[in-house]
């Protein structure tokens, strides 16, 4: 694979390379569909950024956030102007989109607008989900829920295969619970890329959501987004192929997942820093 990643396509080859050639991916974005126009200044930024470093970058926003703690919590636009709207983004930047699916009837419609469909971490398990994610022909990522073990998301890669889909990631975000806040067990990454190597899976590090603080005040979720670039240098350093990280230009106004979002002014030193730790990371 060479060039930019721009469209579907370039994002299906990135699936179909070799582990040890697979270029680092970024997958960012609003954590849930801002305003437009907000929505196209992370885009535009994001997409600059990756530009200049020469990392592929995948634009991704919810259009519904059906986990939310609180039943008073902004979803986001809904399904049909929700998928447009990323649809658009998409084509204004000449990126490929990622969006997360919830429903298994939600699944064509959103494989028709974008190019990657994201299957939640508390989802992971739920057969017709999957199944019909993978039955789109869409790339497929499926955040490994913090109640599994790595050995256990080959379930999950035998559901997806079993139902066609051939280009499939894995994503950690965080592996347990303790003391009122997720807990990143790197030996387990470890783990979970030894199997992405022998299931031809890519394996994605979620920087931003690894920081929360779940049920933080009980009706919404706290975070550490300080530590964020600490996480983010741990897993660059150990080879995963792609990092996600939701970024905002004013996080605490964000619609969802203020806590834990990253300042879009803070994404270019980090992207900087990260993209030099996955060069000689390479090369050792």
């Amino acid at each position: 694979m060479s060039g930019p990643m721009t469209d579907t396509q370039t994002l299906h080859e990135w699936f179909d390379v070799s582990q040890g050639a697979r270029p680092f991916l970024i997958i960012a974005g609003p954590c849930v569909l801002e305003t437009p126009e907000i929505n196209r200044t992370i885009g535009r930024e994001v997409s600059d950024i990756c530009a200049d470093l020469d990392i592929p970058y995948v634009f991704k926003a919810s259009f519904d956030k059906a986990n939310r703690s609180s039943i008073g919590s902004a979803r986001g636009p809904g399904a049909e102007r929700g998928l447009e709207e990323i649809a658009n983004i998409g084509r204004e930047l000449s990126r490929p989109t990622c969006t997360d699916i919830h429903l298994p009837e939600q699944a064509k419609m959103a494989a028709d607008h974008v190019s990657l469909l994201q299957i939640p971490a508390f989802l992971c398990r739920q057969t017709d989900l999957l199944c019909a994610a993978a039955e789109t022909g869409a790339a497929v990522n499926v955040k490994k829920g913090q109640f599994l073990g790595p050995d256990q998301m080959k379930n999950v890669i035998s559901k997806i295969r079993a139902a066609g889909g051939e280009r499939l990631m894995l994503t950690e975000r965080g592996t347990f619970f303790g003391y009122d806040r997720l807990v990143n067990d790197f030996i387990g990454l470890g783990d979970m890329m030894e199997l992405g190597a022998e299931e031809r899976c890519p394996v994605c590090f979620d920087v931003t959501h690894s920081t929360q603080l779940p049920g933080d005040g009980g009706t919404h979720t706290g975070g550490r987004p300080e530590r964020a670039p600490l996480l983010a240098t741990a897993a660059t350093s150990v080879g995963v192929d792609c990092l996600f990280l939701e970024c905002h230009p004013d996080p605490p106004t964000g619609s969802s997942d203020a806590a834990t979002m990253l300042p879009l002014a803070d994404v270019r030193g980090l992207l900087t820093r990260l993209a030099r730790i996955r060069s000689a990371s390479l090369e050792t």
